[in-house]
């Protein structure tokens, strides 16, 4: 039995637990096992933000490529602007947004399997998922081809349906792309590989101002060139992210690169006892991923189709124009603030599954109370911005009187509502990466369906007739009341019970890996408990290795 040290002086101790060198015992997997990092507050508020700093970046980079597809529509003329705003519409609603919902099943997949040290079961993942969204693309496609009839029937302007039409063809190729791109980013965000995605978005960003010019411009494509282009940055954007992956040796059976301090973790399972271990079979890893895509899919969807009917429902207020103009520069600012919710909300995500992987419940726990206080405080910042700049925003999309009133009106409501948005958006990483995507999904249809339309309806038609602002009151409603019931099911969580669920998710359920353990840090821990710590870490890793 290998011994702590037993310095009298702190200051002077320079010995280190090691694990003997004899070949009794197995290696571990493909990393270097070291001590966790002490579980204060201050120590995961860093680790969160270090994950969301580049994702708010990449963030950020992608909203201004699609400022510059904009830019490049509203030059062509009007028909253009409209046939190419539909398209996007139609496309978010039918592809993109099924796409994105989808693939986000493979997070607590990917975040509790690198925190066990199963990168096999990561690489499993991003080949299933990629599979399983390409399966997907094609019913997508054919809707996008029988497109311009559905527009038609549903009494579209011919004309901008034509428009939509050739913009939706042109963007096919990107249907594909997207069916790697998005697996490739959790991939990559699983391991704490983040700063990669700011550099490529960068990259790309650079890369499509000329590619527009030079299809819309230089060969005239016009609309089809400003679709072709999209798809080829988000080509350029992903070609970056492989030839990153492929030569830091993250793909096939090269060594996983090292961990930030705060996701270096005591890997359990030995490769041995991985190979002795009863391994589910293929059928039902397939099925628990295609059951967390869906119930991913079902949470996005929902809750990015109710902004998609708010917009319908300005269609039949008082002033329509006015209003659906008004809702779509204050969609543009919600999408802009709700970069750095969803920021958040992934780096939660990836930090509750290393802990749930690495069997660390109570560091879950903190992990998750963090998580909801930066989204509380998130939301802060983002009301207070939005109240601020109410009388100025709008007037950097148009200079009409009626949308810039509409548009005044509604800020103050959606500053409001991002209160409820950013700590739910928190509360929703939390659920994801504890392999819980169907509970969101209840909250969201609880939330936006029975709380948030009917009181929309009420506020804007009848009884009480405000219009645009009865239409942002559902919104406030809804965000107020989703952000309730995911504090609810966050703080009433049991993270002794997720662990093991984790364990059965990442194929540690047979009994090989490591027991759950419950961790309290305190800042104040002295020398002497350090010691007996590092003592249990070496007794467990001898204990994993009998057993082989």
């Amino acid at each position: 039995m290998a011994t702590a040290c037993r310095c009298p002086e702190p200051a002077q101790c320079h010995h280190r637990p090691l694990l003997p060198a004899s070949g009794g015992y197995p290696k571990l997997l493909e990393y270097h096992p070291r001590p966790a990092p002490p579980g204060s507050v201050l120590a995961e508020v860093a680790a969160i933000l270090c994950l969301t700093g580049p994702m708010v970046g990449a963030g950020i980079l992608f909203y201004m490529r699609s400022l510059v597809s904009m830019v490049f529509l509203g030059r062509l003329g009007q028909l253009p602007l409209a046939g190419g705003s539909l398209a996007l519409g139609f496309a978010n609603i039918t592809g993109y947004s099924v796409l994105s919902g989808l693939a986000g099943g493979m997070d607590p997949v990917c975040g509790q399997a690198f925190g066990a040290g199963r990168t096999d079961l990561l690489r499993a993942a991003l080949r299933r998922t990629t599979l399983l969204l390409l399966a997907a693309s094609l019913p997508i496609g054919m809707l996008w081809l029988a497109m311009h009839r559905v527009l038609v029937s549903t009494g579209q302007d011919p004309d901008i349906a034509a428009a939509a039409y050739a913009y939706i063809l042109c963007c096919l190729p990107d249907l594909a792309v997207q069916c790697f791109l998005h697996p490739i980013r959790i991939y990559l965000r699983a391991q704490s590989v983040t700063l990669p995605l700011t550099y490529g978005a960068a990259a790309a960003l650079l890369l499509h101002v000329p590619i527009n010019h030079v299809l819309v411009n230089v060969l005239g494509l016009g609309i089809r060139g400003v679709a072709l282009g999209g798809a080829w940055t988000n080509l350029n954007f992903l070609l970056f992210l492989v030839a990153y992956a492929y030569f830091r040796g993250m793909c096939g059976g090269a060594a996983a690169p090292d961990l930030d301090d705060d996701t270096k973790m005591l890997k359990g399972a030995c490769a041995a006892a991985d190979e002795e271990a009863a391994a589910p079979p293929a059928t039902e890893e397939w099925w628990s991923l295609v059951r967390l895509c869906v119930h991913s899919c079902m949470s996005v969807c929902l809750e990015w189709w109710w902004y998609e009917i708010m917009v319908l429902l300005c269609g039949v207020l008082i002033d329509p124009k006015a209003a659906v103009a008004a809702m779509g520069v204050l969609i543009q600012t919600t999408s802009l603030i709700y970069i750095f919710p969803h920021s958040l909300g992934c780096a939660v995500s990836t930090r509750v599954g290393h802990e749930l992987g690495a069997g660390r419940p109570d560091r879950a726990r903190l992990v998750a109370r963090v998580g909801l206080g930066l989204g509380a405080a998130l939301g802060l910042v983002a009301c207070a911005f939005a109240v601020s700049v109410r009388g100025v925003w709008a007037r950097m999309f148009t200079a009409d009187d009626a949308i810039l009133g509409l548009a005044a009106a509604a800020l103050p409501l959606l500053g409001l509502a991002e209160l409820g948005n950013c700590p739910q958006t928190a509360g929703c990483g939390v659920l994801r990466g504890s392999a819980r995507p169907e509970k969101a999904a209840r909250i969201n249809v609880s939330a936006f369906y029975g709380v948030g339309m009917p009181v929309a309806l009420a506020l804007a038609f009848w009884p009480l007739g405000l219009d645009f602002r009865g239409m942002w009151g559902g919104m406030l409603a809804a965000q107020l009341v989703c952000a309730a019931l995911m504090l609810r099911a966050v703080l009433g969580t049991d993270w002794t019970e997720q662990a093991k669920r984790a364990r059965q998710l990442t194929g540690g359920g047979g009994g090989s890996g490591f027991d759950v353990v419950g961790i309290v840090d305190d800042d104040k821990t002295n020398h002497a408990e350090a010691a007996k710590a590092a003592e249990v870490g070496n007794t467990l890793l001898f204990m994993v290795a009998d057993c082989v």
